[in-house]
């Protein structure tokens, strides 16, 4: 099947299955493996790529941009500024670094990585700027909860954000308390970054038993819970060319009501507000 898209606020649309970075570009004997990940993403059609500035001090975005070479037409770049570097001035700067690393003239979305001591107003006009310079397409924030959403939409030009990332899967399921509500209501898509809980998931027996039902694999019947919810993307970390192939096929899986019935039980929703979780 094609893949499924989500849009934007102005209509955008992005793939709903991506690519992480997180954890690239660390150890070098594993760099043409990552590589050839990325490439074999875009392949596939996941060509969502999310990145930032912390990941290996800039690594992970020089990968990227190795990755990309000849291909960057064909990608949508999630990029990150450290909270540190948030302000007016420094937000500019890390954009600036992290255009030559990627080798790029533009990043499609740009986002806040958390919440810092700058204020929020300050990181939005730089971000503003630099949307009217052409230098990113959109921006947004991750790891923002409800409240600071509101928080946001209430500064100067705040209504601009484009998507918030978050850590959401079903070990994770505190966002569906309030901030999917929230998304929904302003129409702001999300974004699910570990998915399959940095692999954690993946011996839970109430996912294996599901993915047996279908002839899939755990991290199959994990990302296709994700990507069960409308307006939520995934952005599982790919190591291996294999890995994303695998990951491209939980588009074809459709859990039912019984897989559902299944995974909450050992994973149920939650029935009360829990603080927004990061790893």
């Amino acid at each position: 099947m094609d893949v499924p898209t989500i849009s934007l606020p102005d209509g955008t649309p992005i793939p709903a299955l991506g690519v992480g970075t997180w954890g690239y570009a660390e150890q070098p004997a594993r760099r043409d493996d990552e590589i050839a990940s990325l490439r074999a993403a875009l392949d596939e059609g996941l060509t969502l790529v999310d990145t930032a500035e912390m990941y290996a001090d800039g690594g992970a975005e020089d990968l990227v941009g190795e990755a990309l070479d000849g291909r960057r037409d064909e990608a949508f770049v999630v990029d990150k500024v450290l909270p540190g570097d948030a302000d007016r001035r420094g937000t500019h700067a890390a954009c600036e670094r992290a255009l030559r690393r990627l080798r790029t003239d533009r990043i499609d979305l740009y986002l806040l990585h958390w919440r810092g001591r700058h204020p929020l107003a300050e990181t939005v006009a730089a971000f503003e700027e630099l949307r009217a310079d052409g230098k990113i397409r959109a921006w947004g924030v991750s790891n923002l909860d409800a409240d600071e959403l509101d928080e946001l939409v209430d500064v100067p030009a705040g209504t601009g954000v484009a998507t918030d990332q978050v850590l959401y899967n079903l070990t994770r399921r505190g966002p569906e308390w309030d901030l999917l509500p929230w998304a929904r209501d302003h129409r702001l898509p999300l974004m699910a970054y570990s998915p399959v809980e940095q692999g954690r998931l993946l011996d839970e027996p109430a996912l294996r038993d599901v993915a047996d039902r279908h002839g899939a694999t755990p991290a199959q019947v994990a990302i296709a819970w994700v990507l069960g919810h409308p307006g939520v993307a995934a952005i599982p970390k790919t190591a291996t060319p294999a890995r994303v192939a695998e990951n491209r096929g939980a588009l074809d899986l459709h859990l039912t009501e019984d897989d559902h019935a299944t995974l909450d039980a050992t994973f149920p929703p939650p029935d009360r507000k829990r603080a927004l979780e990061i790893l």
